[in-house]
């Protein structure tokens, strides 16, 4: 994906040079990197960051494995990276998988139900928010994530189908954000939105 190279331990030695590696050992929690959602936001916070672009608060919400807070950590060495999920299991997964990737002490691996938890609202405004979950989370976070959102900050979604696009732009432009750029994958959407 991009710079991005996701790979389970059994494909260890098949690290490609000059790639940043990211280690997954999913179990129970989503995010391996092979979908179409995992994908899309790597390759668009890929493109990002060849364009220059460095932020410096990233949040991931809905984190599962915590592969793009991981891929945000091992890629931005100053940034403040906080991962959260509203499933207990999958933060403990994350932090797993935080630790394998010698990530321990870089993300902060947060239980919290979207946005809400006193660490992310001390650490807010973010000037990047991951969120790859569902449609509906998605739609009802808009207001939280724009909020959330530094002036000029991205928001890289995913998590929907294509034919779901439209109505999750609707719910972030209604918030305030635009579109930047859209990315269909097979059946699945990625958008960046940003705060103007």
């Amino acid at each position: 994906a991009g710079r991005f190279f996701v790979f389970g331990s059994h494909d260890a030695d098949r690290v490609p040079p000059g790639r940043v590696p990211l280690q997954i050992e999913a179990t129970v929690a989503f995010g391996t990197g092979h979908h179409g959602t995992t994908l899309g936001c790597l390759l668009a916070f890929d493109r990002l960051l060849t364009a220059g672009w460095r932020p410096a608060k990233v949040i991931d919400v809905g984190c599962g494995t915590a592969v793009l807070a991981m891929a945000a950590a091992a890629t931005l060495a100053d940034a403040l990276v906080i991962a959260s999920d509203i499933d207990r299991v999958a933060v403990e997964v994350a932090e797993a998988n935080v630790a394998i990737n010698g990530l321990a002490g870089r993300i902060l691996c947060l239980e919290a139900t979207g946005l809400d938890h006193p660490g992310i609202s001390a650490a807010a405004p973010f000037d990047l928010v991951f969120a790859n979950i569902l449609k509906g989370p998605l739609i009802e976070l808009a207001p939280g994530i724009a909020a959330a959102l530094a002036t000029g900050g991205r928001a890289i979604l995913s998590g929907l189908l294509a034919l779901q696009a439209d109505s999750v732009l609707a719910a972030y432009a209604a918030a305030g954000l635009c579109l930047q750029n859209r990315d269909d994958i097979g059946e699945w959407s990625t958008l960046v939105l940003q705060r103007s």
